[in-house]
């Protein structure tokens, strides 16, 4: 493929497409399409992906099993419902950076991030608050509160909120530094979004994480925005727990089971506090059913119920397509179609539109946040109209994600045409 400097036309965007050696994963996809016949330029895998072909046989296979054996799909399906979650694992603890012990699909997000918060928010009479963004998304910043609610605090003292220097979008390294160097020992627990959702700010979780460790915190990431998007590493990370959900850049269909990460060391951790369910109950003795709890090894042990099937087989059809692709080559597309982006967007006409997203790619994702001055979202309707679907966050930003196995360079070029044109 192609290295940067880009160009800034058609031709270019076209080459780069004929060269790209992961452009024939974009057939693997259902893409919506317009009145015209035309495919939608959707540029909104960070809030919803799209579907992968195989998806449909995947679910129809579990639907047919059920039809043909009724409850004896549990051990004589195909693909033997009992067991069934962990013919993910391995895949999905590739996509995240983890070991198998540490990774499991279960339930969903913020249910997950409620299970990890009874775990590792424990806090006492001079170790109390929480550290988060102060733009956290809405659903994090609600559990949080409810957490220090639980516990007996009041949310205005107990919550710490990180937040963007004036006139900066994204927080800066060194005033994370700074905030756990200075409250450090009254902080129980540090949970950020690790890819914010709003600038796409991709945050340091192993810098992070030594930080709070090294002043007693417990650390945890919501990586909504970051699973099968960023190079997450979570084990290398250090972090104590993550949870992400399945349905953005991992494609398993609105409102699919979330994945949950908790760090090895925590394994075989009986003392840690935890809501429990018969499976995270130990496997060999589950059907006794009148045993003392007695907890699986590893993040397992928080699984509640058995999980629904038909999700689990659509999110086992997108996983099987991102072991084929690889996260290191859908990362390395990725910054190439995101730098593109960002080339384009720098050669919009001065002043009227600005990536609050970091330009350090390192420190973002496929998403680029874009300002746009003097806008409202009539913008966003106009371009809208021209056949594309990206997402309008308020006062004046639209977030747009391409998405390395399904959007193309070409894609990428007519957008900012279109944008460019509505300006």
């Amino acid at each position: 493929m192609l290295a940067t400097p880009y160009a800034n036309n058609l031709a270019y965007a076209q080459q780069l497409d004929r060269e790209d050696p992961l452009g024939h994963f974009r057939q693997r996809f259902h893409l919506p399409v317009q009145p015209s016949g035309q495919p939608y330029l959707y540029f909104c895998g960070n809030s919803l992906g799209l579907q992968p072909k195989s998806t449909r046989q995947a679910v129809e296979q579990e639907l047919l099993d059920w039809q043909n054996l009724g409850v004896e799909g549990h051990v004589q399906a195909a693909n033997p419902w009992l067991p069934y979650h962990e013919l993910l694992t391995d895949k999905m603890a590739a996509v995240v950076g983890a070991k198998p012990i540490e990774v499991v699909v279960m339930n969903t997000l913020t249910v997950n991030l409620h299970l990890m918060m009874v775990s590792f928010y424990r806090p006492k009479a001079n170790r109390f608050k929480i550290l988060i963004e102060a733009d956290a998304f809405p659903s994090d910043r609600y559990a949080v509160s409810s957490q220090v609610q639980f516990h007996g605090y009041d949310p205005a003292t107990a919550i710490l909120e990180l937040r963007a220097r004036p006139g900066e979008a994204c927080i800066r390294q060194e005033d994370i530094d700074r905030v756990i160097e200075q409250h450090g020992e009254h902080i129980a627990l540090i949970m950020l979004g690790n890819t914010n959702y709003y600038t796409g700010q991709f945050f340091d979780m192993k810098t992070i994480t030594a930080r709070g460790h090294a002043k007693g915190c417990l650390v945890g990431f919501d990586c909504a925005h970051g699973a099968g998007n960023v190079p997450l590493e979570l084990h290398d990370s250090g972090a104590d727990f993550a949870v992400w959900c399945s349905y953005k850049y991992l494609n398993s269909g609105p409102g699919s089971l979330a994945g949950c990460f908790v760090h090895e060391r925590h394994a075989y951790d009986r003392s840690l506090p935890r809501f429990t369910g018969w499976w995270g109950h130990n496997k060999d003795t589950r059907f006794g059913m009148r045993d003392d709890f007695d907890p699986l090894p590893g993040v397992e042990a928080w699984q509640l119920s058995n999980p629904p099937i038909l999700s689990l087989a659509a999110i086992r059809a997108s996983l099987d397509i991102f072991a084929e692709a690889g996260m290191n080559q859908l990362r390395e597309k990725s910054l190439l179609l995101t730098g593109y982006l960002e080339y384009l967007v720098d050669a919009l006409p001065a002043g009227k539109v600005k990536i609050i997203t970091p330009r350090d790619s390192a420190q973002r994702g496929c998403q680029l946040s874009l300002q746009v001055t003097g806008a409202d979202k009539t913008l966003y309707q106009r371009i809208s109209a021209q056949g594309v679907i990206a997402d309008w966050r308020e006062p004046d930003v639209i977030r747009v994600a391409p998405v390395p196995l399904y959007n193309t360079f070409t894609e990428v070029f007519q957008f900012v045409e279109i944008l460019k044109n509505a300006l």
